[in-house]
Formats: structure tokens, sequence, C-alpha cells
């Protein structure tokens, strides 16, 4: 048993040095921006960049309204097949894995073929029309994960329950999802949300290819043209998506207590 422990140690620290030791390199290279000196002028300058600050906001609009057309979208959709359409479901799962398999690349050239300016809706010919493709396109993204996740949250509960209760104290359909099922399901949504948001800040080639100011396309640009901010940047970017796997790892501690209170 304390070979079999050690071995596992062994394999636990080669995996995170794996892992680590270029984080960490990356770090001090992003600390060297004086030379002979460890300091923090290339977040500085990262921060204070109003590319920065305008590209990340930008992002961080396209995932709120990518995380909740994905909620509007998935929750009813997963809700209703595992309701009433169990024979659907090998449907939504192929459906769903579709953005795994077909690259973004030709994801936002078909978009921009059918949506251009001699279509019957033709979004790339206004800002707002652009922006709304983008943000639909980071939907399509995301929709593995959001399917899965919300539908993880779905198996915790007893759905068939949780209706019939609801239909007979005379709750309709919308109102059982928005009062019953979605209460029920909210730390999955959270999970599926957080997802989205790391996808989002991080896509490159939709953004690039629409000529939307992205936050990805920002750290690209930087990346072509800087020594020190673009490692600053990975650092960012980084603690952005981990700090969103360690919110979901911290509300999934609460999930399985909260399904079976309900």
């Amino acid at each position: 048993m304390k070979s079999r422990r050690l071995w596992s140690w062994i394999v636990f620290g080669l995996g995170a040095a794996y892992f680590l030791l270029p984080l960490l390199a990356t770090f001090v290279f992003s600390m060297q921006m004086r030379r002979g000196q460890l300091t923090f002028d290339a977040y500085l300058s990262v921060f204070s960049d109003n590319r920065f600050q305008s590209t990340f906001t930008y992002s961080l609009l396209c995932a709120v309204f990518a995380i909740v057309i994905g909620v509007v979208i998935v929750v009813p959709a997963a809700y209703f097949v595992r309701l009433r359409l169990q024979w659907l479901r090998p449907v939504m799962e192929f459906i769903t894995l579709l953005p795994l398999i077909v690259p973004p690349i030709i994801l936002v050239f078909g978009h921009i073929r059918l949506f251009n300016s001699s279509s019957i809706l033709p979004l790339t010919n206004s800002t707002f029309g652009t922006d709304l493709l983008l943000t639909c396109g980071y939907v399509t993204l995301a929709l593995p994960y959001m399917y899965r996740a919300i539908d993880t949250g779905l198996r915790t509960i007893d759905v068939q329950t949780l209706t019939e209760a609801a239909t007979s104290l005379g709750s309709g359909p919308i109102r059982i999802m928005a009062q019953v099922i979605f209460p029920n399901i909210f730390v999955a949504v959270l999970s599926g949300a957080f997802l989205t948001f790391a996808i989002v800040i991080g896509e490159f080639v939709l953004a690039s290819l629409l000529n939307r100011p992205a936050f990805g396309v920002y750290m690209q640009n930087i990346g072509a043209n800087r020594a020190y901010e673009p490692s600053a940047l990975a650092i960012i970017s980084f603690a952005l998506t981990w700090g969103a796997m360690g919110v979901i790892q911290l509300l999934d501690r609460f999930a399985p207590k909260q399904a079976r209170r309900d």
C-alpha cells in the first residue's frame, strides 16, 4: 500500500510539474520587463491600455448575452426531452456534439455566407447584426458544455414527480420551469454559464473573421507586437479561466446536498 501511494504521488508530481512549470516560467518572464528586476510593469501596462478595457468589456457583454440565450434555449429543450421525449435524447446528444466536430472557421464562414449583404437576412451589414451573429456563434460553441451541465443537473432531481406535483397545484409549463425546475438546477446552470464565459473570453476565430473587437483578438494582436505583455495576458487569461473553474467546483460541493433535500 505504501509503495502504491508513493507511486501515486510521483505520478501526481510529474503531472503537476508538466502543467505548472511552464506557467511559472511564463509568470517569471512577464515580470522581467525591467532588466534585472522583477516588477509588475507588464501587468500595469496591460491594465492601463484602453484596448484591454474596451475589448474585455465587449467580450464580457457577449458572454452575458450568450449565457442568457443559451439558458433560454437549452433549459426548456433539455427539460421537455427528459420529461416527454426520452427517445429524442440520442438526437440531442448528437446535435450538441456537432460544435466539437465542426471547426469554428467553418462555422463562421457558413454564417458569413448565409447572412451576408446579398442574403434575405443581411446581419453583416450593421454593427448590431454582426454582434448578434457573433453572440449566436458563441452560443453554438458553448452548446456542448451548457447542455451537458444542465442535463446533469436534471438527472439529480425527479423531473417527473416535481412536474406532476406542480401541475396538480395548477401551474403551467412556464411557471413550472421558472419556479420549480430552474431553482433546482441553478448550480448546473451556473456551471454551464462559467464554461461559456471561459470559452468567450479566449475565442479568436469567430471574432477575428467577423472583425469584432473581442478580447481574444486583442490578445493575439498584443502577442504579435509586444514581448512581455503577451505573457502577462496569458497569466490573466489563465487566472480568469481557472477562477471560473474554481467557482464551478465550489458550487458543485453544494449541488448533491441541494438535490437530496429537494
